[in-house]
């Protein structure tokens, strides 16, 4: 059996280390913060002190970290991944950055014989914690198959997307589509309930037809309920909006709707919303309209 690193035990990699916990492969983790790790410990893996100490005792190493410099530090860094390469050793970032940093970090990587993949997911924290993530993959097809079953350890399905970075790609894309989606919901709920219209009806009208989508799924009932702790939070979409705008002055390719969301989610953290959960951007809407989108009495 693999024996397996993980590195960053964020909202969604602490999920993600557990499950392989519990399909009692070996694990050894590192996190900055090492408070975050005393769960797993008790649940029988290993503490590491360092990025490079994770690589020399596994034979496939995952990252989930924040944002490129984070990625960069940790492969690549004092005590980095790289000065623990061996012979067969794998890396999977499922981080969601750049696509030129994940292609950077696999070609050096490469250099000292480690092959990586970037692996990143769709879904955020409830999805990671019930095991049912989905992974879009960039590297070798080869590498990929090797890794397959652990990506149906922590997720429903996978998907080989291409050489290197073409996982990256695909999830800025991904995330693109879903913020646009978040505020399109967010605009017409608002519309609807300043109209009088019960907004819980509203919702389960628009999901039989043609506007439903999987993010009103997820935060209607987050916004209705005036939760906003962070599933996934405004200034990690933010950044995300951010990296996909670079990937679309790459490509010579005009994103309109995406700068206009882009600029919606960083007033949105103008406003002190950067570590609420991303559906928290509907408050902007209501401090338009004058009213609050919650259920009725």
């Amino acid at each position: 059996m693999k024996r397996i690193g993980f590195i960053g035990l964020g909202t969604m990699g602490l999920p993600m280390a557990g499950h392989l916990l519990e399909a009692n492969y070996p694990l050894t983790i590192y996190n900055r913060t090492k408070e975050k790790a005393n769960k797993l410990v008790t649940q029988g893996a290993e503490i590491a002190t360092s990025p490079q100490e994770v690589a020399l005792k596994s034979d496939v190493v995952f990252t989930m970290l924040t944002a490129d410099a984070a990625v960069r530090e940790v492969i690549l860094g004092d005590k980095g991944i790289i000065h623990g390469a061996h012979p067969g050793l794998i890396v999977v970032d499922s981080s969601t950055i750049s696509p030129k940093t994940s292609k950077e970090a696999a070609s050096t990587l490469a250099e000292k014989g480690v092959d990586m993949l970037d692996a990143p997911v769709t879904g955020s924290e409830p999805q990671a914690i019930d095991g049912i993530l989905t992974f879009m993959v960039g590297g070798s097809r080869d590498i990929y198959e090797q890794c397959k079953p652990l990506f149906e350890v922590m997720g429903k399905q996978s998907f080989y997307m291409g050489k290197s970075g073409a996982g990256s790609y695909t999830k800025l894309a991904n995330n693109t589509m879903g913020a646009i989606n978040l505020l399109s919901f967010s605009e017409a709920i608002t519309m609807a309930t300043k109209a009088g219209i019960d907004p819980e009806l509203f919702v389960k009208v628009v999901s039989g037809g043609g506007a439903r989508s999987g993010m009103m799924e997820n935060k209607a009932d987050k916004v209705m309920s005036r939760d906003f702790s962070p599933h996934f939070m405004t200034d990690l979409i933010h950044k995300d909006l951010g990296l996909a705008s670079d990937v679309a002055k790459e490509l010579d390719l005009p994103v309109p709707v995406l700068s206009v969301v882009k600029e919606l989610f960083q007033l949105a953290r103008a406003k002190g919303l950067g570590k609420e959960d991303m559906s928290s951007i509907i408050k902007c809407y209501e401090e338009w309209a004058g009213i609050e989108v919650t259920h009725r009495k």
